[in-house]
C-alpha cells in the first residue's frame, strides 16, 4: 500500500491529537474535577450560599435602604470598589494609592462631576461611620467636614484644595501665609502640595471601615469594627447587648492556618443570624 504524503501525514496526526486533547481536557477533566468537588466540597462548589439562598458567604453585601444609607439594624459591610459595590463581574480595587490625596472638584454647570481622592474617600468615610455609631470619626490629615486637609501653597497665600469655595477653610493660615477656600476648575498644579496632619489623635474607626479590599468583595470586617457597630445593633433591635456580642463571637473566623492573618467576623451571616434571633 502506498504511504501518503508526509504533509498528510502531519495533519492526520494534529487532527488526531486535537481530537485526543479535547475528549481528555475538554470532556473527562472537567467532568473528573466537578464530580470530585461536589463530592468532597459541595457546598463550596456549589458558591458557598447561605440558607434561604439569601447571597454568598464568600461575597460581601450592602445593608443600606433605596437612597444608600445605611440600615441601622444590620452591620454594616467595608466599603467596596467593584462596580456600584460588590459585583463580582467588577471586581477590583480604586488602584489609589497614598499620594493619592487631591480631588478633582466638580466644576457647577460643566457637567463635571469631579473625583475624590483616595484621602478623602477615607475621611468622608470616617465622618459617616462615627456619626452612624455615635464615636468621633477625626482622623490625621482629615479636616472636620470629611475632606481630606491638603494644602496648595505659593509664595503669599494658601489654598485649601480639597474644599470647594464658599467652604470655610479648615485652617485659617499656614506659615504666615491666608489659607483661601479652591475654586472649581482652577489650576493649582503650581503650588507646592502640603498634607496637615492635624490634632486627631487615634481614630475611633478602624481602618477596614474607611477602605475597600483588594478584592471589593470582601464578606468580612474586622472584629474592632464589629465591636464597635454591636451597641448600635441591638439598641435598634431591642436585643440585650450582650446576646448581640455572643453572636458576633460565633460568627468570628480565626487566622488562617492559625498564624496568618487577623480573626474576622463575616457580615452576611452575622445579619442573618440577626434576623433569626
Amino acid at each position: 500500500m502506498k504511504r501518503l504524503p508526509s504533509w498528510v501525514r502531519r495533519y492526520a496526526a494534529a487532527v488526531r491529537a486535537v481530537a485526543v486533547l479535547t475528549v481528555l481536557l475538554g470532556l473527562i477533566y472537567p467532568l473528573v474535577t466537578t464530580g470530585v468537588a461536589q463530592i468532597l466540597f459541595n457546598h463550596r462548589a456549589n458558591g458557598s450560599i447561605v440558607e434561604g439562598g439569601r447571597g454568598s458567604s464568600l461575597i460581601g453585601q450592602s445593608f443600606t435602604d433605596a437612597g444608600g444609607d445605611p440600615v441601622k439594624k444590620y452591620f454594616q459591610s467595608r466599603p467596596a470598589a467593584s462596580g456600584e459595590g460588590y459585583d463580582p463581574t467588577s471586581t477590583g480595587a480604586s488602584n489609589l494609592g497614598p499620594e493619592d490625596i487631591v480631588d478633582v472638584l466638580p466644576v457647577p454647570g460643566a457637567g463635571d462631576e469631579g473625583r475624590q481622592s483616595l484621602l478623602t474617600r477615607v475621611c468622608a468615610r470616617s465622618k459617616a461611620a462615627g456619626e452612624l455609631e455615635g464615636v468621633s470619626g477625626a482622623r490625621p490629615y482629615c479636616t472636620p467636614d470629611g475632606t481630606g486637609a491638603v494644602l496648595k501653597v505659593f509664595a503669599g497665600h494658601a489654598v485649601s484644595v480639597n474644599q470647594a469655595c464658599p467652604a470655610t477653610p479648615f485652617i485659617a493660615s499656614y506659615q504666615g501665609k491666608r489659607v483661601e477656600c479652591a475654586k472649581p476648575g482652577e489650576d493649582y498644579a503650581a503650588g507646592r502640595t502640603v498634607a496637615v496632619r492635624g490634632d486627631a489623635g487615634p481614630p475611633a474607626v478602624p481602618a477596614d471601615a474607611v477602605t475597600a479590599s483588594a478584592s471589593g468583595l470582601d464578606p468580612h470586617i474586622s472584629v474592632a469594627y464589629a465591636e464597635l457597630q454591636a451597641p448600635r445593633v441591638a439598641r435598634e433591635r431591642g436585643l440585650p447587648p450582650a446576646r448581640v456580642k455572643a453572636l458576633v463571637e460565633e460568627h468570628t473566623t480565626g487566622r488562617a492556618l492559625g498564624f496568618m492573618g487577623e480573626p474576622a467576623v463575616n457580615v452576611l451571616e452575622l445579619n442573618l443570624a440577626l434576623d433569626g434571633a
